[in-house]
């Protein structure tokens, strides 16, 4: 069973009208390194499916490796297949993604997997599209451990560009008032002991206690909490 923390039990005060929400990006998206609770994720909706909880439904759209760009494909259909009852849209819609556009292909100083011009066309097309839909929220990347690297062979991550990217992303959803949680900043300022022990051998993804803290940093954001409590 899942550990519940003081900041998720704090949820249940005020059970507001169900609504459904769609989470869609990334390997963190998809819960990849924590076989107890499947991620984040996961770890929310199940406890929304507990007694005395809002009756949120939580769709993961997770896919391991996704850029922004194959997010930007597939989020408008994705999206509105998840309408359930009589056409129903989401009222919610979680993003987190561009941890993988920053990496590095094949060697530590080649060419990133998208580059940063083009990352920043299809960030902002992506936010704006997103927004057009329902009320966004922006889950930031967590930190790397670059020494682990390259992840399958081949991809070479860094904390410098995923710092530029982060950025970046979070430079554009402000622009578009889109609340940004800067899940990189808050881990790195808790030291290093702490983030590291937040990490997935692979360097990468967060583990069992990582996706912990996500869902604690997640539960306890002011911008989510005033708008899904």
């Amino acid at each position: 069973m899942l550990a519940t923390s003081s900041a998720a039990r704090s949820l249940r005060v005020v059970p507001s009208a169900p609504k459904r929400i769609v989470a869609i990006g990334d390997s963190v998206i998809y819960g990849y390194g924590d076989p107890e609770g499947g991620g984040w994720v996961e770890r929310l909706r199940r406890y929304w499916m507990q007694p005395g909880t809002p009756d949120h439904a939580l769709y993961n759209l997770g896919v391991r490796g996704d850029s922004v760009g194959k997010v930007l494909e597939r989020l408008d259909h994705e999206f509105r297949t998840r309408g359930e009852l009589r056409n129903r849209l989401p009222e919610v819609l979680i993003l987190s993604v561009g941890i993988n556009d920053s990496a590095r292909v094949g060697k530590p100083e080649g060419r990133h997997y998208t580059d940063f011009e083009t990352f920043q066309h299809q960030m902002a097309t992506l936010l704006e599209e997103a927004r057009d839909l329902c009320p966004v929220f922006f889950v930031g990347m967590t930190p790397v451990l670059a020494e682990a690297m390259p992840f399958a062979e081949v991809l070479y991550y860094s904390q410098a560009d995923q710092f530029r990217y982060k950025e970046a992303t979070k430079q554009l959803c402000a622009q578009v008032n889109v609340p940004y949680l800067d899940i990189f900043d808050l881990w790195l300022n808790r030291g290093e002991i702490w983030w590291r022990s937040r990490l997935s051998e692979d360097g990468l993804h967060p583990n069992v206690q990582g996706y912990r803290s996500l869902f604690e940093e997640v539960t306890r954001w002011p911008a989510w909490r005033d708008h899904i409590d």
